[in-house]
């Protein structure tokens, strides 16, 4: 173990004076009493990041980890941005929670700073899917918005999501903004907490989740065929009765969640990491499917902002949706419907990371298409973006299962799309077909899109950042071919340019991220990114099966391909 050194010492006792939660005041005197250096360092040599989405990390005492020192802190420097931004001065804040190990103090510190500010606050009494809130603040015209929630990390960490005016996730600079606010508060024994009865704090008034129900059950045709069973599961998060509910009052009657993952429970003791996509997560609904004669299966994800589908796949088993899949399907549907438009100029939008089917389809309707950066911030600011020039986005998704449908909610949410997939997929049963069938219809259109991601943990052995060194090799020497087809576009967005292979530069009309993009003649692509969180390397590929080919053995070959070209593009890019 290394040495306690008199400035770490001096950092965790200045802390431990401030901490106002005796529980994590007990851990820091343990660790300080131990002299454990290693952990003390890790909690105290950083903070965690306020960046787009807030702030998420582990429990704990210290400045890199969830504990009320640091929401009291970090909601003192959010107040004294919304209190002098020219963009917030004034409004109210709306704060709701999930029910994770902290959230109901969390939710409480954050409130009563703000009212120590002066600032208004309307708080969601009881736990609440991170779309509600979302809703609530573009609803009530709020200035800001902070839900308490991990989403669907492990039981161990919580988070803080901001939304500002109009109920999207904050971009930069004012991500930046709020971070400089957050480090000049001074000693957390100034920030002024009021009490809890200040006159401030009011809850939300009921009518936010009637108007709620009210926008989405307005998403789908009440006449619209209804004979259909679905398992669902909530996956011990908040989403589950709101969720059911509104599948019910649509005229769901078969709904059957499963019972052990229906109410929020913090520990999530049934599966092992709390979020569709992970090994093992499913198998209770799918379990329950079987045993119900199931249709169709629907999951949330912990916070209520994603969805998960699952349909059978014909052997008697069950096959995952991709994010992509769920997108394209419900865009296809909208689009052919011509729904939610409202009169307006119809557009899908996605990222830049997500399938290329999506712009093939709005071409095929005469739809605006928009591709942003990888998160649902992008497809959010776009949506507002082209709803003030007189178009209406009818839906955005991302590939990570992320789908905003119609304009309810401007951030993804999953109890909306929900509903949608189970209209569409009822829809579909009342004319003898289903989801494949939509799938197959796609796939001979517009060739049969496959993709797949993965990620790499490149780990930290003191030889230089390897991460940036993978990127950088793929800068330097871009592969030539994916799969034996010419890489005739190399986009590289940290840079802002595409380089065509006849050696033409264009611009890249999007905001500088670290992310390159290979792009075949055939249709292959091959993306790369870094995570934002830990030194690892995200790759996501793309092949596309032809369109003139069965479509389930269009997919096959292009699954192949996919993997057989995302394995050489990741040997290339890790090469040393």
């Amino acid at each position: 173990m290394a040495e306690l050194s008199p400035d770490l010492r001096a950092r965790a006792e200045a802390w431990l004076a401030e901490d106002p939660d005796p529980a994590t005041r007990a851990e820091l005197q343990a660790l300080l009493d131990a002299g454990d250096a290693d952990e003390l360092a890790d909690r105290f040599d950083e903070r965690l990041a306020f960046g787009t989405a807030g702030l998420r990390g582990r429990l704990g005492a210290g400045p890199n980890r969830m504990n009320r020192a640091l929401v009291r802190r970090v909601t003192a420097g959010l107040a004294d941005r919304l209190v002098h931004g020219e963009d917030t001065a004034g409004g109210v804040v709306v704060i709701g929670r999930d029910a994770r190990h902290g959230s109901e103090a969390f939710a409480e510190d954050a409130t009563r700073v703000l009212a120590g500010a002066g600032v208004d606050v309307l708080v969601f009494e009881d736990p609440v899917p991170t779309p509600l809130v979302a809703f609530a603040v573009r609803h009530l015209g709020a200035a800001a918005g902070i839900v308490v929630t991990a989403r669907h990390n492990p039981p161990a960490d919580n988070g803080y999501k901001v939304y500002l005016a109009g109920g999207r996730q904050i971009v930069p600079p004012v991500d930046a903004e709020i971070s400089d606010a957050i480090d000049a508060v001074g000693p957390l024994a100034d920030v002024v907490v009021a009490d809890a009865d200040d006159p401030r704090i009011r809850p939300v008034p009921a009518e936010v989740e009637i108007a709620y129900r009210e926008q989405v059950l307005g998403l789908v045709d009440p006449a619209g065929p209804r004979d259909l069973r679905i398992a669902y599961t909530a996956l011990h998060g908040v989403a589950g009765d709101l969720a059911t509910s509104i599948l019910a009052s649509a005229g769901f009657a078969a709904v059957h969640p499963v019972p052990e993952q229906h109410q929020p429970d913090p520990d999530f003791p049934t599966v092992a990491f709390p979020t569709p996509e992970e090994p093992g997560a499913m198998d209770a609904v799918i379990a329950l499917a079987r045993q119900v004669d199931a249709d169709l299966i629907l999951a949330n994800d912990p916070d209520g902002d994603r969805i998960a589908v699952a349909i059978p796949d014909g052997d008697g088993g069950w096959r995952m949706l991709t994010g992509d899949e769920i997108g394209v399907v419900l865009a296809e549907d909208v689009l052919a419907r011509g729904a939610m438009a409202d009169g307006a100029a119809p557009w899908v939008a996605t990222t830049v990371v997500s399938s290329s089917l999506l712009a093939d389809v709005a071409a095929h309707h005469g739809a605006g298409y928009v591709e942003t950066l990888t998160g649902f911030k992008w497809l959010s600011q776009q949506a507002e973006r082209i709803a003030d020039d007189g178009g209406r986005v009818v839906l955005s998704y991302e590939q990570a299962l992320g789908v905003s449908i119609g304009d309810v909610v401007r951030d993804k949410d999953g109890i909306s799309a929900a509903l949608a997939v189970a209209d569409l997929a009822a829809r579909l049963r009342g004319a003898g077909r289903g989801l494949d069938g939509l799938l197959d219809d796609l796939a001979r259109r517009h060739g049969a899109h496959v993709t797949l991601g993965r990620s790499v943990l490149l780990d930290d052995t003191g030889e230089g950042d390897l991460v940036a060194e993978a990127l950088q090799r793929l800068r330097d020497t871009p592969p030539r071919d994916l799969g034996g087809s010419e890489v005739t576009e190399v986009w590289d967005h940290d840079a802002g340019v595409v380089t065509h292979v006849d050696g033409a530069i264009d611009q890249i009309d999007l905001p500088a991220q670290d992310l390159m993009r290979f792009v075949a003649a055939d249709g292959t692509r091959v993306m790369v990114r870094p995570s934002g969180t830990e030194p690892k390397l995200k790759f996501y590929g793309e092949a596309v099966g032809a369109a003139d080919q069965d479509p389930d053995v269009a997919r096959e070959r292009a699954a192949e391909r996919v993997d057989a070209v995302l394995t050489a593009f990741m040997d290339h890019a890790l090469a040393r």
